[in-house]
């Protein structure tokens, strides 16, 4: 395979590099923008790697670490908040340190485009004092996946990859390398001194790693993945080698090197690979891909070249902090400009157009301030910068907007609807979690009132409860969420005899994500199958004395399943049970019978269903886009919706069914599970 190209995702760059790199096991938890990492390695194991989907981040990190202790090369990967959940054991994994390599890929998520929150994993590597390697490419990051782990191995630590969603969901031709000889794992050697967490063994290995750091900051000075350039007409070899501006025989006072020769710039990550587009000629840049421990030797040296510096970053100030940090412990005469300034945004992700915004608002200022009078030359450069950016086109109109929704057809719309119309009347609160389900904030439903975090919704049902005990508190929680971090916050209601109606949606997957499978659905990453674990079950055990089941999309029974669930006191449980519509094919579309339809958009109103539109007054069902849920013809008032006439003997109604439809309906569930 070596030396053959592919067109590949960064996350599957980051997969393959791993597995070139000799990685034995890989465990995680799915979470947008990192998910495909851990599907790809799934999908090329020879059997040589044990892969598993683990409950969740905290999980996989606690796995990982003990493959690592017995000298296994490990990859974890997560996104970014769920570092968050893996922090436990990370901090401690931080000074005990590993034998085998030990990756953890952190995706973040600027912007941000699926995430609660725009944390920065480069500031947690600073707060854990880890190594951190931050690409900026795809191809970069297949490159230096394999090199995160010598650098994990030869300094016995963990090491933090960061990409960002740009670089993970990126598509680039990637030239495969042979595969790293890697020597089979040694085996877990017993030693109480180093794998036995002591208070003072922690002061100890504090005391070292602050001494390695510094050691690592000069060796990450010679790392081939920070370079300084002084870019001229075309892209230079050093950029490949990382030569640096002093290895170039270029002085400080040297004016050959172009109309800016002190103005510089400095970029991390994404960023720099949209200032490689749109920058002029002429400009020395300096690229950091190690922003922790910090190449404070090459950086020095560079900012000595130049009197003004712009930093393009995503998303905290990190590298803008350590660049006037140096500054002022060299007292060098250099100003520094970004986030802290206001030069550049401190929140959001970068593009190429905002940095070529940025990039020509700093090189046309005059004398370094914001308004001083643009030279004939700067002109120039600017006009140039504008051409590869192409801002000097017609700018493209922007796309509409399109908020995310419930798919057509999905069970959780039936289910937010069931509760939302049990509750008609009453004073009732409904917490929700992260995942499909936290678009029933939409309307119409707007049934989601607070989401906080994985599994958060469970426990903070319980704090509203005991402020206003004669409220209903709902905790809505997905079947996967449940086994990630539900169960904890379900011990903690029954231990202190809190009153909520737990609700898990049971859909039979991972859905938010790309449909990863679970414990709950019986089956492995690698397709294995496994020991399917019950829900209700669990909750049994745990002391849940009223759990209740039923179907979503049969609206009636559901209705008055909550309506049940709602009285008397303590934990009460519903799992509403229907696999996703991207797990279980449709068995039927409905239709808009015009005839008998009154126009009044009850449909429409309630149930927000996207398959559901109205043009020109005329309500119409897309069939292109209905998966037969049934749920909109429980709703119309005039029973004007109907199953279509080509397939009204297939699968389920809205309310009704057969015992073969049921038989049918069953298989099909399992079948998606």
């Amino acid at each position: 395979m070596s030396g053959k190209k592919i067109l590949a995702m960064g996350n599957e760059a980051i997969a393959l590099g791993a597995i070139r790199a000799g990685v034995r096991m890989a465990a995680g938890y799915p979470g947008t923008p990192s998910t495909e990492i851990l599907e790809t390695i799934a999908k090329h194991n020879d059997g040589r790697i044990h892969v598993e989907w683990s409950v969740n981040e905290k999980a996989a990190m606690e796995v990982g670490a003990g493959a690592a202790y017995a000298g296994a090369r490990t990859l974890v990967t997560m996104k970014q908040v769920g570092l968050n959940v893996a922090s436990d054991p990370l901090m401690s994994l931080a000074y005990m340190g590993v034998k085998g390599g030990m990756v953890v890929v952190s995706a973040d998520d600027p912007g941000p485009i699926s995430s609660q929150t725009e944390q920065d994993t480069r500031t947690f590597a600073q707060f854990a004092k880890l190594p951190v390697f931050d690409p900026s490419s795809p191809e970069e990051a297949y490159r230096m996946i394999g090199e995160a782990f010598d650098f994990s191995e030869k300094y016995a630590t963990p090491v933090l990859f960061r990409p960002t969603t740009r670089v993970c969901h990126a598509c680039a031709s990637i030239e495969l390398l042979p595969d790293v000889e890697v020597e089979e794992p040694e085996g877990f050697i017993k030693d109480t001194m180093r794998w036995v967490i002591f208070p003072r063994t922690s002061y100890q290995n504090h005391v070292k790693i602050e001494k390695r750091n510094a050691e690592l900051s000069d060796i990450l000075s010679e790392y081939n993945g920070n370079f300084a350039l002084n870019l001229r007409a075309d892209i230079p070899e050093e950029a490949v080698s990382g030569e640096s501006i002093s290895e170039k025989g270029v002085s400080q006072n040297d004016t050959s090197r172009g109309d800016f020769p002190r103005k510089g710039i400095v970029a991390s990550g994404i960023s720099y690979a949209y200032t490689r587009e749109v920058m002029p000629d002429g400009v020395p840049l300096l690229k950091i891909s190690t922003p922790h421990p910090f190449p404070e030797k090459l950086a020095k040296e560079y900012l000595e070249g130049v009197d003004e510096v712009l930093v393009l970053e995503e998303l905290d100030p990190m590298v803008e902090r350590e660049l006037l940090r140096i500054a002022g412990k060299y007292h060098l005469p250099v100003k520094i400009y970004g986030k802290l300034t206001g030069h550049t945004k401190n929140a959001g992700e970068n593009t190429t157009e905002s940095i070529h915004g940025d990039l020509e608002r700093f090189l046309s200022r005059g004398n370094g301030s914001l308004t001083g009078d643009t030279s004939q030359t700067e002109k120039a450069v600017v006009e140039k910068t504008a051409v590869k950016a192409g801002t000097s086109q017609t700018q493209a109109p922007e796309l509409p907007v399109r908020p995310p929704v419930l798919c057509a057809g999905c069970p959780h719309r039936a289910s937010f609807y069931a509760v939302k119309k049990a509750m008609k009347g009453k004073k009732a609160v409904f917490c929700g979690d992260i995942g499909c389900y936290t678009l029933g904030n939409a309307m119409p439903l707007d049934m989601v009132d607070t989401c906080l975090c994985m599994g958060a919704g469970v426990t903070i049902a319980q704090g509203l409860h005991v402020i206003e005990p004669d409220a209903v508190d709902f905790a809505f929680i997905g079947d996967s969420t449940f086994f990630a971090s539900g169960i904890t916050g379900v011990v903690n209601a029954v231990y202190n005899g809190n009153d909520i109606v737990l609700v898990v949606l049971d859909n039979s997957t991972t859905a938010m994500t790309g449909h990863q499978a679970h414990p709950g659905t019986g089956k492995t990453i690698m397709g294995d199958v496994a020991v399917k674990v019950s829900i209700r079950k669990i909750l049994e055990g745990i002391g849940v004395e009223r759990i209740y089941e039923a179907d979503p999309l049969e609206l009636d029974t559901a209705v008055e399943t909550v309506k049940k669930a709602a009285e008397g006191k303590g934990v009460r449980a519903i799992i509403f049970k229907s696999p996703c519509i991207a797990v279980a094919k449709p068995q039927r579309s409905y239709q808009v019978a015009q005839d008998t339809c009154r126009k009044c958009k009850v449909c429409i109103r309630q149930l927000g269903c996207p398959a559901i539109t109205s043009e020109g007054g005329v309500v119409k069902i897309d069939p292109s886009l209905c998966y037969g849920c049934g749920i909109c013809s429980s709703v119309c008032p005039f029973d004007a919706i109907k199953v279509c006439a080509n397939n009204e003997n297939r699968g389920k109604t809205g309310t009704q069914k057969t015992e073969a439809e049921k038989t049918e309906a069953q298989m099909t569930e399992q079948e998606g599970m």
